[in-house]
């Protein structure tokens, strides 16, 4: 019998992400109960890109597929797509190896919307880690996918996703493969587009336009958040802002003036959430804000310079 879902993990010198992953998807629970490792309705599939570390035995002693390649090799749509080639299952849940799922029901919560014949996408819900500094918290909480509530994203009575004003549009693409799923069948007629950056959002674009239906399922939960330093922030923005110039046709950051207001925002955000909170770090993270944010914004204005 054919497993119902594949996890589908890239993994790189992740032992210690491995460590407390790996016992989470072994206690999840599926169809009443039944535990889904145990029971063959769940399997785990990984690539590793030759890791220094323990995770291949990691994988291999928690039952995981494991395939090994060289580093040089690594790409995000490509080696998700190569994994997905091998999974059996009807689901294919794709997940961060930093990624660390919320309870034993985070499986059946995530897959649940799929009884929508429609619905060719799920993505969960990503919070920090309680352990996080503040200004990664504040950063994560602001981003779409820390929403509370259920949403369905079609564009049923729309005559296209590029017809419609750029937020609107960029409101619909949902997926994020730090944890999400999708529907077997309809993922090998529209794999992860090879980009640099982004293949989940622009998967989303792909499907939408296609007809299929995409939702947000805040009931499953994953911890997961990047503490930045400034050099990483701005390479990890300037990224970013690249691939929305070039795929999605979006300047984030169009000028210095919207520069000098980026920073302007984020920092005031930033003591706006240190006031509400508080907490340990709280004075550090004050005074790491504006160089933090600076780095943030100047990486986006960066990348938006990049040719459409």
């Amino acid at each position: 019998m054919n497993p119902r879902i594949s996890i589908c993990l890239p993994t790189y010198n992740g032992a210690r992400d491995l460590a407390r992953l790996l016992p989470v998807l072994a206690a999840q629970e599926l169809d009443g109960g039944s535990a889904g490792l145990k029971s063959g309705a769940v399997e785990i599939c990984a690539i590793d890109s030759s890791s220094g570390d323990e995770s291949v035995a990691l994988l291999r002693a928690a039952g995981a597929q494991v395939e090994v390649i060289p580093k040089s090799e690594f790409r995000h749509g490509a080696t998700r797509n190569r994994i997905a080639a091998r999974a059996r299952g009807e689901i294919l849940l794709f997940l961060s190896q930093d990624a660390l799922p919320q309870g034993k029901d985070f499986l059946s919560a995530l897959t649940a919307p799929f009884v929508d014949p429609r619905t060719a996408g799920v993505s969960a819900r990503v919070l920090p880690h309680p352990e996080d500094d503040p200004l990664t918290r504040r950063t994560a909480l602001a981003q779409p996918e820390a929403g509370s509530s259920p949403e369905s994203f079609d564009l049923d009575g729309v005559a296209g996703l590029w017809t419609l004003p750029e937020a609107a549009r960029l409101r619909l693409l949902v997926i994020n493969d730090v944890a999400s799923a999708v529907r077997a069948d309809v993922f090998r007629k529209i794999p992860f587009p090879d980009v640099e950056f982004g293949e989940d959002v622009a998967w989303a674009a792909r499907a939408l336009t296609a007809g299929w239906r995409l939702r947000f399922a805040p009931g499953a939960v994953v911890h997961h958040a990047h503490c930045y330093t400034p050099s990483q922030a701005f390479a990890r923005y300037r990224v970013d802002a690249r691939f929305r110039r070039r795929v999605l046709g979006h300047m984030i950051r169009p000028s210095l003036l919207s520069v000098a207001r980026g920073i302007t925002y984020e920092v005031r955000e930033d003591l706006r959430y240190l006031g509400r909170c508080g907490g340990p770090g709280k004075f550090s993270a004050v005074l790491r804000s504006p160089i933090l944010r600076s780095a943030q914004v100047l990486g986006q204005y960066s990348g938006a310079r990049a040719p459409r």
